[in-house]
């Protein structure tokens, strides 16, 4: 067996591989043997068929099969013992006129290979880094949101501002008919509000949809509409009150606290209050490196130049997937998938440069942090360690979980990377504004 490369360009080769009959003359005549030991041809007793005739029915099939393995393993150990660094996988070029019938034979395959380049994770322009705080404005109104969670509710005559109503929205057009508890600070505006001042159980109140929450998504869940009806809704709906309460806020003493934190965690309202900011910043921590982390990801594929073999991966689309696509299609797809092939590449290379490398003994420790996160959730707060190495090692045995798990990790240790190269500014930044500037 002979193979050869012939560059085309930077990007592009193409690899030819060319296959004679001692390559694989041996192992066809062994196949045809042990054919032969157990064919079933009418006429011949078992074991006693003529080779003529096995290689007949048998040895084109059996001969192109065993070329297609050779084919195959000499492509991957070339690529492997040249070191060569491809995208996609390599694309035999067709032959339409292969003479199966002859003893030698020659293949190409077209190769695309990975660009060089060079990543500056300092740029120029420094990369804003967030530093999301909670104000007193959130924190209090989290203490609100407690106090109402915890609190009574006080049954009512008739409704007024600081009522919690529940009855049934119903539309027969639509087939609405949902049961819901409501507030009135939910709606847009006072006019629709105002209509329920004083309502008793019983009354029934007309409302139209357009416009009747502060945010429309609002409507998929007291009318349980879909996302696609909810946005643009404009119908008349019935609001049928069954029930108007009060509630109680709940005081903010020992019993409270306990309930929430544990025995004596938290003995003050200031307490309360500091508990609060911590637990609502380590969560706005997330969120702030997310936004870094595609931040920085935007920066790189921006500012890192380089060619990919577009026509080659193009062509590669076109038979990659479980269905075929055609030319536009391929190329429709390149286009929607460019970016990510080229952070993808730029990912591969920071991973190399920086030795950065998930490890057994990283993954289990991040799979256990994550099992007492979960856990804590839900009061359990101190596990023992072999019930976190019982549950980490069961989902270690899982492969998806692994690969999630060393996705995620690998994530975390790009960050860090990022954290500590890039060229970061930090910014001070209220959840409300946060959320404002970016999300609306």
């Amino acid at each position: 067996m002979n193979i050869t490369r012939e560059n085309s360009d930077a990007l592009n080769a193409v690899v030819k591989v060319e296959i004679t009959k001692d390559d694989y003359s041996d192992k066809v005549e062994k196949i045809l043997t042990d054919y032969r030991k157990s064919a079933n041809i009418p006429g011949f007793r078992k074991g006693h068929v003529p080779m003529n005739l096995v290689k007949k029915q048998y040895g084109k099939a059996v001969l192109v099969d065993e070329v297609n393995k050779l084919l195959q393993d000499a492509i991957g150990k070339y690529l492997v013992e040249e070191k060569l660094d491809v995208l996609g996988n390599p694309l035999p070029k067709p032959q339409d006129d292969l003479d199966w019938d002859a003893d030698a034979f020659s293949f190409e395959f077209e190769l695309g290979l990975a660009p060089e380049f060079d990543v500056k994770l300092k740029g120029k322009k420094a990369i804003t880094h967030y530093n999301i705080v909670a104000d007193d404005k959130m924190i209090n109104n989290q203490v609100e949101h407690i106090q109402k969670q915890y609190g009574k509710l006080i049954s009512q005559d008739e409704v007024s501002e600081d009522s919690e109503i529940t009855g049934k929205f119903s539309n027969e057009d639509k087939n609405i008919e949902n049961v819901a508890t409501i507030t009135l600070d939910k709606f847009k505006g006072k006019t629709n509000s105002k209509k329920f001042i004083g309502a008793k159980v019983g009354d029934i109140i007309t409302l139209n949809t357009k416009g009747l929450f502060k945010d429309d998504h609002d409507l998929m869940a007291f009318l349980k509409v879909n996302h696609e009806d909810a946005h643009g809704l404009d119908i008349e709906v019935n609001f049928e009150v069954s029930e108007i309460n009060k509630r109680e806020l709940a005081d903010l003493d020992q019993d409270l606290f306990d309930k929430l934190f544990g025995k004596g965690n938290v003995t003050s309202v200031t307490e309360l209050k500091e508990r609060i900011k911590t637990d609502s910043e380590k969560q706005f921590t997330q969120q702030s490196d997310q936004k870094l982390l595609n931040d920085v990801t935007e920066y790189l594929v921006e500012d890192t130049k380089f060619d990919l073999p577009a026509e080659f991966l193009q062509k590669w689309m076109q038979t990659a997937g479980e269905e075929p696509m055609s030319q536009d299609q391929a190329k429709e797809e390149f286009e929607k998938s460019e970016k990510s092939i080229r952070y993808q590449l730029i990912e591969g290379k920071l991973i190399q440069e920086h030795n950065l490398q998930v490890q057994f003994d990283d993954l289990k420790a991040y799979a256990i942090e994550m099992i007492k996160g979960q856990m804590a959730q839900f009061g359990q707060m101190n596990p023992s360690e072999k019930e976190l190495e019982d549950i980490a090692a069961r989902i270690l045995s899982n492969k998806d979980e692994v690969k999630r798990l060393s996705e995620q990790l690998m994530s975390q240790k790009l960050l860090e990377l990022y954290k500590a190269e890039a060229n970061l500014k930090t910014k001070k930044i209220t959840y409300d504004d946060f959320v404002k500037e970016f999300y609306s």
